[in-house]
């Protein structure tokens, strides 16, 4: 009998790996297409075509040398959806500078711990965004962090620090560029692991711009291409799956607004003939529940993105009539892979589209393989998914030991994800070996948010679970057991979240008990907690 080949597969390809930088790329692209729009951003009214686009960054690129930055300086970035993220997305990378996203959500606790652990010397923010009043709280840590030299703020004193790149000229601008080399570290994106604190994903111009590229490869785009791009920009599927997939085919960035908003992303496909949009699940089910739904015309529409979450059958099937997104592919990654390893193609069966998340990406390779021995497992049979190649991030930053625990000595990037391939190759996700709770696309660490409600002076123990969600894929639910006579409310642990942690961490469901179920050597089960949950909140099949 001939035995089951095993859960291995490598993206072939004949088109080759860029060997640029991002700035490289983006003037390849500019010199090609100098008048194709680059980017329109609707709530600003502003659109750029790739010769403005360039000058603008290179307006920026002046005045961070002028402000006395280094390369290889880190620089943050807290902010929501704006053109101004994207420029300065592709100045700091023309010079070497190391862009840091911070999450828009993140609270005071975590913006420090960013500051201080990538060690920021310049943050670009806005003064406030909804209520977060970003400025109060840069100025509130602010002493906590000695790295940090300066703030720039879109609304105060964006105009002053673009004029100090008046002093700088084109010679000197070129010399800073020609020293930026493929490998460099060129982004850190923070990511909840199963242990503690965010760790610092380091992304080099080799990893990205290629992700990018080959992405856009796969959607078949071109310069008559125009992206609505509603997902945001700290994270990779805002600024490599949207930015850095539009810039390396001369494609359009369309930014409909600055958080996601259901009504203004169908405006904007509708205002600007968008080809291309994208989405988690419950962004595309939010847009198809606009009451006056019908009454935009999507025709545009050919293609897209959906990722973050598996996609209900049904929707799906709207996305694809309704939508007019007959070539709608569906991405799977992590922020580590920079972020796509495997993609679905244009035209594969709709069975494919929503029970896999397609096949390898070119020019890199994934393995199914049993956690406990490392060794790969037969095609149909479930295992740790793993990824190699040049998606692979450098490092987690200033974390050797986190970066060894997931990266191993062959190259090959341990998801954590359990999946299963099958015989042409498509691979299904069916759990995760990592204690990680996704909600909505988020990576939340159930460690992080319990070390953070240990703070508060009632609670003598507690254990976060992820439950089932049939929107977001996913809930945090707490399971609280206060001190001896100590008490609080759902209530008072809602607001008391709220007020210092971002809310996507915050538990919807809490539970009140007096001891946790345990194994013999006083592991906590949680699986075992899990279920019971989802039975007691009528949570499972059954509902």
């Amino acid at each position: 009998m001939t035995p089951t080949p095993p859960s291995y597969s490598f993206g072939a390809s004949a088109t080759a790996l860029l060997g640029q930088t991002i700035g490289q790329n983006l003037r390849q692209t500019v010199l090609a297409y100098p008048h194709q729009t680059a980017i329109i951003s609707a709530g600003q009214n502003i659109q750029l075509d790739y010769t403005e686009f360039w000058q603008a960054t290179t307006q920026i690129a002046k005045s961070l040398i002028a402000l006395g930055l280094q390369a290889g300086d880190r620089l943050g970035i807290w902010s929501p959806n704006r053109y101004e993220w994207t420029l300065l997305q592709y100045a700091t990378a023309r010079i070497g500078i190391i862009l840091v996203n911070i999450n828009p959500a993140y609270r005071v606790s975590e913006l420090e711990y960013v500051l201080r652990q990538s060690t920021i010397k310049t943050i670009v923010a806005c003064v406030r965004f909804k209520s977060s009043e970003y400025k109060n709280m840069i100025e509130t840590v602010r002493n906590n962090c000695p790295s940090l030299e300066h703030e720039i703020y879109f609304e105060t004193n964006w105009d002053e620090f673009l004029d100090k790149g008046k002093t700088i000229d084109d010679t000197l601008l070129a010399s800073w560029e020609e020293k930026v080399q493929i490998d460099d570290p060129v982004n850190i994106q923070y990511t909840s692991g199963t242990t503690g604190f965010p760790k610092g994903v380091t992304l080099s111009h080799h990893n990205i711009l290629n992700n990018g590229f080959f992405i856009g490869e796969r959607l078949k785009y071109s310069a008559s291409d125009k992206v609505c791009i509603p997902v945001p920009f700290y994270h990779c599927f805002g600024m490599v799956i949207g930015n850095l997939a539009c810039s390396t085919h001369a494609a359009t960035m369309v930014i409909p607004s600055e958080a996601f908003d259901p009504i203004k992303s169908l405006e904007a496909v509708e205002k600007y003939q968008c080809t291309s949009l994208y989405g988690v699940p419950t962004m595309f089910i939010a847009m198809l529940v606009v009451e006056q739904f019908d009454q935009f015309n999507l025709s545009s529409l050919r293609t897209g993105v959906m990722a973050g979450a598996t996609c209900p059958v049904a929707v799906m099937q709207q996305v694809k009539s309704r939508m007019h997104m007959e070539e709608i592919s569906v991405c799977y990654g992590m922020t580590e892979t920079s972020p796509v390893s495997l993609q679905t193609k244009i035209g594969v069966p709709l069975e494919k589209q929503v029970s896999t998340v397609g096949t390898v990406m070119d020019h890199l390779e994934v393995k199914i393989i049993d956690p406990a021995t490392g060794r790969t497992v037969p095609q149909g049979v479930k295992g740790e998914l793993c990824t190699r190649g040049y998606s692979v991030m450098l490092k987690y930053w200033n974390n050797p030991i986190a970066t060894e625990a997931v990266k191993d000595e062959s190259g090959w990037m341990h998801t954590g994800d359990e999946g299963m391939m099958d015989a042409e190759g498509y691979i299904t996700i069916t759990g995760r070996i990592k204690d990680l709770i996704i909600r909505g696309g988020e990576n939340i660490s159930p460690k992080e948010v319990e070390d953070f409600l240990y703070t508060h002076e009632s609670i003598e123990d507690v254990q976060v679970i992820g439950v089932p969600d049939e929107k977001f894929g996913e809930q945090i639910m707490a399971w609280i057991k206060l001190k001896a006579h100590k008490t609080a409310t759902e209530q008072e642990l809602n607001d008391y979240c709220r007020q210092n942690i971002a809310h996507y961490k915050v538990p919807k469901y809490w539970k009140f008990v007096d001891s946790f179920p345990m194994t013999i050597t006083g592991k906590v089960k949680k699986n075992e907690m899990r279920a019971m949950a989802t039975a007691e909140l009528g949570l499972g099949p059954s509902q």
